[in-house]
């Protein structure tokens, strides 16, 4: 062997390591943004299952903060940053981000896997495809009335559902009331808003008990605008609407329950949503089933989570069946 064949050699082995220790590339393109508290929690769950043995990489479609007009364009550009990164899986996060790319991937091969999403996948045209699979979330509204009822000293007779005018807003709508926005549940009457103002927002805070309402229970609010037409962050809206209610406040997902928030409920958290899409997409990349065949899975039943802080404020104690289960943080 020649000493130039030799040296070729020898750099043919060194480069062998890299080679062979390169991770699998999983895009994750989300409907949202990294600041926001839902992608922050589902976004762990996918890294406690994938973090050590795959490359993430990361798109923010950002479909919360800007107008919806814009969305489609967003959509276009993360289909081609997917063309640039030329990844091994790509996991899609909540419905917007199924709606403008399902159906695109759906004339692909590339194996993918959706989270969070509230629709039904047929109506992103990806419910029969081979190569996508994933993670259903039904947001547990009936269940948190129910355990609202027996948690108040006396049991609400009225109570107003609020919802931001978002794609899951008008989906949790159409699937969970079949488009009626006053319904009868466990004896309780409820109405269910969607508005896209801040001030018509505060206006119905601001008039709970002159409208008979015994509770409210705040649902998305994370697309609401001002009268300039501006963003109105989601922890603003919160924080005020929690300290301006003249009700009992609950909520329906984690993010909006704490100190300064809503006092709790039977909620889900973005965490399990995201571990179970990683544990799919893990199952895919390292066998050979056909995504399609593992699912579509869905979420956790949801779990208790109350804000100690908020339960003194409202001088509510929680039945012991419910307190050995909660979770409870400040």
């Amino acid at each position: 062997m020649t000493k130039l064949s030799r040296l070729f050699t020898i750099s043919l082995l060194l480069l062998l390591p890299l080679v062979t220790m390169a991770k699998p590339h999983i895009l994750v393109i989300e409907s949202y943004h990294q600041e926001y508290a839902w992608d922050q929690s589902y976004i762990q769950g996918l890294e406690s299952v994938l973090a050590d043995d795959y490359q993430l990489s990361y798109f923010q479609m950002d479909t919360k903060r800007i107008p919806s007009s814009r969305h489609r364009s967003r959509g276009e550009m993360a289909w081609q940053h997917y063309l640039d990164l030329k990844p091994d899986l790509v996991i899609l996060g909540d419905d917007n981000a199924l709606k403008y790319l399902g159906p695109r991937f759906a004339k692909t091969k590339l194996p993918v896997v959706y989270l969070g999403i509230n629709n039904n996948p047929r109506s992103y045209h990806v419910h029969q495809r081979k190569n996508i699979t994933g993670v259903l979330e039904r947001p547990l509204i009936k269940r948190t009335v129910a355990t609202v009822s027996t948690l108040m000293n006396e049991p609400p007779k009225r109570m107003l559902i609020l919802f931001d005018d978002s794609t899951t807003s008008k989906t949790v709508l159409r699937e969970t009331f079949s488009g009626s926005t006053q319904v009868n549940v466990s004896g309780i009457k409820l109405e269910l808003r969607l508005m896209s103002s801040w001030s018509e927002w505060q206006y119905s805070i601001n008039n709970l008990e002159e409208e008979g309402f015994d509770a409210v229970v705040f649902g998305l609010y994370h697309t609401l605008r001002d009268d300039k037409n501006k963003h109105v962050p989601a922890e603003q809206v919160i924080t005020w609407s929690a300290k301006n209610t003249s009700v009992p406040p609950f909520g329906f997902w984690d993010f909006s329950i704490g100190k300064d928030k809503a006092i709790g409920g039977l909620v889900l958290f973005g965490f399990e949503q995201g571990r179970l899409a990683a544990e799919l997409a893990h199952t895919i990349l390292t066998t050979d089933v056909v995504p399609h065949s593992l699912g579509p899975k869905t979420g956790e039943k949801g779990r208790y989570l109350f804000s100690r802080s908020q339960l003194e404020r409202y001088n509510i104690t929680l039945p012991d069946n419910i307190n050995s289960k909660a979770i409870f943080i400040d």
